[in-house]
């Protein structure tokens, strides 16, 4: 038994000794790979953010969302073939002929390909919308998705050619597969557009609403805080809407992306404290 034992020993050892210790050497050396592919991405997008943080600009540029975006999409692909290389090499020492496993292999993918039409999807489709840059990281969208009738809305926080992962305002995070993406509404491209719809009685002097209104939109731009998230002065549409009761006029303002909701929040109030004071009610 202990002759067994010492055999048994002396096997394990020349095992170590042999392909062993490179299936070893191999693991911790894909380990280390990783862990420093993930820190060369997070010290690239800390970068990003800092520059964006210490810039006087009050949005991310495209090009700082797309690089984002992009250091970790080749992030996850350049660690997705290391994985599967690693996977691969590890068989191939164990004693699996990787020749022999070919026609195995073709089988198997014939038999699974049906279901994994859908992981291609997926993959075809971040590619494009990586690619086409029809929205990156730090992005305001809201996305239409194959059988629903409710879009997904949120901030994109993360970015992969599978999946793209949104957190709503309520700090819910959403993880979209890109293959069921059908529409995207990108509200934080370039510029943005605060519409509001300001509701007066219908008897009420159109004139003299539109002077008042004209009147905040050139307030509200010469407001220090208010004028570094517009991009031009407020302006009044005129009716949008009328009906027996009321009146509906429009202003719109044109903003840095991303800033539609504070600034079009910020007109409301000071449109109902400029009405109220005419003694017109209303509720924009």
């Amino acid at each position: 038994m202990t002759t067994n034992l010492a055999a048994g020993g002396g096997d394990i050892t020349g095992w170590l000794r042999s392909s062993g210790l490179e299936i070893v050497l191999i693991i911790v050396g894909a380990m280390l790979f990783s862990r420093f592919a993930t820190f060369v991405r997070d010290r690239i997008t800390r970068r990003i953010d800092a520059s964006f943080q210490s810039s006087d600009s009050l949005v991310r540029s495209e090009a700082a969302k797309h690089r984002h975006a992009l250091a970790q999409v080749l992030t996850w692909v350049l660690l997705s073939i290391v994985y599967f290389l690693v996977a691969l090499s590890v068989l191939q020492r164990l004693g699996f002929p990787l020749g022999g496993l070919v026609a195995p292999a073709a089988v198997i993918g014939a038999a699974v390909g049906f279901g994994a039409q859908r992981i291609v999807q997926d993959l075809l489709a971040g590619f494009f919308l990586i690619t086409e840059r029809q929205y990156g990281f730090g992005d305001v969208v809201s996305i239409a998705l194959t059988g629903q009738t409710v879009p997904a809305e949120g901030t994109v926080e993360d970015v992969t050619l599978r999946i793209t992962t949104l957190r709503n305002v309520d700090g819910e995070v959403i993880s979209v597969p890109n293959g069921q993406i059908v529409k995207v509404t990108n509200l934080s491209k370039d510029w943005a557009r605060a519409a509001i719809d300001v509701p007066v009685p219908a008897s009420s002097d159109i004139n003299k609403v539109n002077e008042i209104l004209h009147d905040v939109g050139a307030k509200a731009f010469q407001d220090r805080r208010l004028k570094t998230l517009l991009l031009d002065e407020p302006t009044v549409m005129g009716l949008e809407d009328l009906t027996v009761d009321q009146m509906n006029i429009r202003m719109v303002a044109r903003t840095l992306p991303g800033k539609q909701f504070e600034v079009g929040r910020e007109l409301r109030v000071r449109v109902a404290a400029a009405l109220r004071r005419e003694g017109m009610s209303e509720t924009a």
